[in-house]
């Protein structure tokens, strides 16, 4: 069952140069660094009451994230919003019974020791949707 809002995915460039802005001009604090080589990304997670900003910066022109910032003209943007939940694979079958398409049949390592899956923005109205299970 979907839990809360987990974060918010925004590609960047760079972690070194977007980081300032959240931390500083944002006043976020410090952020926690990760690399989530099955996505071949690292990022940099902000916790804003809970619900996390999550900057993804890619470590391969193969990755995702480096694949969706070049369809947008090498710049960064908002990449996809993920909803927590306690059971991803209970999440996949339901998203699945209502005709979403899944990107992932069962889920992956993610940031942090979390399981993530990812529902095609095709069948979500443009929106990337990840699952995630800490």
């Amino acid at each position: 069952m979907i839990q809360q809002i987990d974060h918010i995915g925004i590609a960047v460039t760079s972690l070194a140069a977007a980081i300032p802005h959240y931390r500083d001009a944002l006043g976020l604090g410090e952020p926690t660094i990760d690399e989530v080589p099955t996505q071949k990304v690292r990022i940099a997670m902000f916790n804003v009451a809970g619900v996390h900003i999550e900057l993804l910066e890619p470590t391969s022109p193969e990755s995702p994230i480096a694949k969706a910032m070049e369809k947008n003209g090498g710049r960064g943007m908002i990449h996809h919003i993920a909803f927590k939940s306690d059971d991803v694979l209970a999440q996949l079958a339901t998203a699945k019974d209502a005709g979403c398409a899944l990107i992932n049949e069962v889920p992956v390592p993610g940031a942090h020791g979390s399981q993530v899956a990812f529902l095609h923005p095709k069948s979500t109205f443009g929106v990337l949707t990840e699952f995630c299970q800490h």
